[in-house]
């Protein structure tokens, strides 16, 4: 079972804390993660882009010329995609990229980048996260205090004045233990999770 510090606000180690094996000492399945964050980015595509086909621009109704005798090459509609104005060969239509893992999956994939944070020394748990009244100044002194950079953190439940104080810093994303994003988790290097978060994880992932 690993065994991790625990760190108060101010980066001062208060602390030990065992993690389940079973969350944060899983099997890394670099196949899975691989396919999260496709299935992350694909979910984010509006799919929304179109152009018109030879069959939806305007005009182009009759041949231009006859078909012999002009000097020019045969053609049979100014619609036609070689034309000016004309419609786009095999043109994009309003189509969504979504596609599905199953729940196993996402779980062992969330559970391997678990593990290679903690591999990595990229895990960081607070033995809380809370302020008296939301200021982005005191949310950056934390992260400067655990030396954190550009951090995901994660608290148990949603708290008013951590949420106000984390969502003008760029360099940090706040989440809850029971929305985790592993793409965030990725894009991030440094995961900060309280110890609630941690028991609300072993809890829903285990």
């Amino acid at each position: 079972m690993a065994n991790v510090s625990v760190y108060n606000m101010d980066g001062q180690e208060v602390g030990k804390m065992d993690l389940s094996d079973e969350i944060f000492a899983a099997d890394i399945k670099e196949n899975l993660v691989h396919q999260a964050v496709v299935l992350h980015l694909a979910n984010m595509r509006q799919g929304t882009q179109k152009a018109k086909t030879r069959s939806e621009v305007s005009g182009g109704g009759k041949k231009p010329w006859r078909q012999k005798g002009t000097g020019h090459a045969r053609q049979g509609s100014t619609r036609s995609p070689q034309w000016t104005h004309g419609g786009v060969v095999f043109a994009p239509v309003p189509r969504s990229y979504t596609f599905k893992m199953n729940q196993k999956e996402k779980r062992a994939a969330l559970k391997s980048v678990l593990t290679s944070k903690l591999n990595d020394n990229d895990l960081i748990v607070l033995d809380k996260l809370a302020f008296e009244a939301p200021r982005t100044k005191d949310m950056v002194k934390v992260l400067e205090s655990l030396k954190a950079g550009k951090a995901y953190v994660v608290i148990d439940k949603t708290d008013k004045n951590v949420y106000l104080s984390a969502r003008n810093i760029p360099e940090m994303m706040l989440s809850t233990a029971g929305t985790l994003c592993l793409y965030d988790m990725l894009k991030y290097k440094k995961l900060i999770l309280t110890q609630d978060a941690v028991k609300t994880i072993e809890e829903v992932f285990a």
